[in-house]
């Protein structure tokens, strides 16, 4: 059987599949199950192009990364057979561990376990499968290999993963501003001392990659209408598994159910765990939310509805903090319209805060490499001014209430 695959992608075009482990991995239901895995969340409510998935953005970071190993080498970088291959593994499988609507799961029914942390269980679990051909892409992904760059190229403020999410999110939410050029950031890329630098020609494109970032995570990522709705869905979630610790029993799926009735954390993530975590994704959460939309209980099926017909609540996005009266007020309307007590009005009127910092100065810096040899950071190499106020964090804060009776 011919594992070489072609794929063809919407953004890069053809895509050949690097390896037949490459291609065994796709084939595994592991990694099949993130074509049922949304990238962004609920950000289609936004953005109705964005329906694309986890799957599709695996299979370009990949691509991405067949050029970074091409450019490297072409540039007398030393990258053995072994380290390419655990290169292309590590980014295919980097976000296999994420829940419904990529991060919702995360805040809600499972006790902070993060993505990171399942894929990293999920690659263990391939690694006993694969005959520990895995090791040294766990290595990286954990961020223990002694060559930095390879690391850096995984999880680093410019890395793959990045460069195809920005890219690919922009194309599918028609959001040109955050359109990249990534394959001339590639080209740029270069090693010194084990550390990934970027070649002086490249630097309007990293200061392109900087400023596209944040209008990305200002006008998609952080969005407001986007926002709330991923707040619904994470207080869906948690009513769901209150109610189910109270002894209501709840229609859902076999896989739904067992996170619904079970405290899971990292302690309790076993075998059994993971392969019930496996048969977990969007279509879980939308069909329990049409089943729980008809639920005698208040809370429950007013936010199922708020989901399934987009009538989402109110927010407000201020500069400062919310003030309590501000909360209690609107607290106090829906108590009174709806008898109902403080603890279940909770669930209709919160406030929360989001910051967005496109450029951070102490973590992993994106360094320029000069003719001369000098490596300084982008924010002291660029001359311009608004890199530096883009590497200081801003926050914002926000209010939600009913926009009225429910």
């Amino acid at each position: 059987m011919n594992k070489l695959k072609i794929l063809n992608d919407p953004i890069y075009g053809f895509i050949t599949i690097p390896n037949s482990q490459i291609f065994d991995l796709i084939q595994h239901k592991y990694f099949q199950r993130l074509r049922r895995i949304t990238q962004m969340g609920m950000s289609y409510l936004v953005y109705p192009g964005a329906h694309h998935t986890r799957f599709h953005h695996a299979i370009g970071c990949v691509h991405l990364m067949q050029q970074v190993v091409n450019v490297l080498r072409f540039k007398d970088v030393s990258i053995s057979k072994e380290e390419e291959d655990a290169l292309y593994a590590t980014i295919l499988l980097h976000d296999i561990g994420h829940g419904p609507f990529s991060h919702a799961m995360e805040h809600s029914i499972v006790n902070g376990v993060s993505h990171e942390e399942i894929s990293l269980l999920f690659m263990e679990r391939l690694n006993e499968e694969f005959n520990s051909n895995l090791t040294l892409a766990i290595k990286i992904f954990k961020g223990e290999y002694h060559r930095e760059f390879m690391c850096q190229l995984i999880s680093g403020q410019f890395d793959v993963d990045r460069a195809d999410y920005l890219k690919r999110d922009s194309f599918y939410t028609g959001v040109a501003e955050g359109n990249i050029n990534s394959e001339r950031l590639i080209t740029m890329l270069n090693v010194v001392d084990d550390a990934l630098v970027v070649e002086q020609k490249g630097i309007y494109s990293v200061e392109k990659f900087i400023v596209a970032r944040r209008l990305m995570y200002w006008q998609v990522y952080l969005h407001k209408t986007g926002l709330v709705a991923e707040q619904l869905l994470i207080r869906v979630l948690k009513r769901a598994k209150e109610l189910t610790s109270k002894g209501y029993k709840l229609e859902a799926s076999n896989a739904l159910q067992y996170f619904l009735n079970n405290e899971v954390s990292v302690k309790e993530f076993n075998n059994e765990t993971l392969e019930t975590f496996s048969e977990l994704d969007d279509y879980d959460v939308i069909s329990a939310m049409k089943q729980w939309q008809h639920h005698n209980d208040f809370v429950l099926s007013n936010l199922c509805k708020m989901i399934i017909h987009r009538t989402l609540l109110k927010i407000k996005l201020k500069n400062k903090d919310i003030k309590k009266e501000n909360l209690e007020k609107h607290s106090q309307n829906l108590m009174q319209k709806h008898n109902i007590t403080q603890a279940e009005a909770d669930y209709f009127v919160f406030a929360g805060s989001i910051s967005n910092q496109a450029y951070q100065l102490k973590h992993q810096s994106i360094n320029i490499l000069h003719k001369s040899g000098k490596i300084e950071d982008i924010v002291k190499a660029s001359d311009q001014l608004n890199l530096k106020a883009l590497s200081k964090p801003v926050t914002k804060y926000y209010i939600c209430y009913p926009k009225e009776k429910l």
